[in-house]
């Protein structure tokens, strides 16, 4: 059976890198941008990585301009507003495609492990949450309206 961890994907700093790096942990992975009604959620998910990062628990950001072009930024500036703005110690990843034939394949396997509402597999906006187990199954979808304090229960019951 496919796993997130038998994805690989490439960092902001363009190494690429294996998901299976991350296996033994509670990952949730989320698609982001810096200019979008919803960035301040940042906040939010640093706050989760911070409180539960010693107990195996990763947010990982997948940077995406598909959603009204709100996240225009080279990978430089990219890093820059995310540590100057809201201090994020969480890994970031080179900006990908969630929907269309462009679609990076971590993405599709994630919509197609956990459809949206009416088995929509479709990437509604920015800020679209997967929550993943120790190994590797994506357990969870949250919607972007969904605050990062919304899903720490589940977080807390997957650790």
């Amino acid at each position: 059976m496919t796993t997130v961890h038998d994805f690989k994907a490439r960092t902001l700093e363009g190494a690429e890198r294996p998901l299976a790096d991350w296996h033994g942990k509670v990952l949730l992975i989320v698609n982001v941008a810096s200019r979008c009604g919803l960035t301040p959620q940042y906040t939010g998910l640093e706050a989760l990585q911070r409180k539960y990062a010693a107990r195996g628990f990763e947010v990982l950001g997948f940077p995406c301009n598909q959603f009204g072009g709100q996240e225009p930024g080279s990978p430089e500036e990219i890093r820059d507003f995310c540590s100057t703005r809201y201090d994020v110690s969480f890994p970031l990843f080179a900006k990908v495609e969630v929907n269309g034939e462009g679609a990076d394949p971590l993405w599709k396997h994630l919509k197609a492990e956990r459809p949206g509402l009416l088995g929509s597999e479709a990437i509604k906006w920015n800020f679209t949450k997967f929550l993943v187990d120790r190994d590797g199954k994506v357990v969870k979808r949250y919607a972007p309206t969904d605050e990062p304090s919304s899903i720490e229960r589940d977080i807390e019951a997957a650790l």
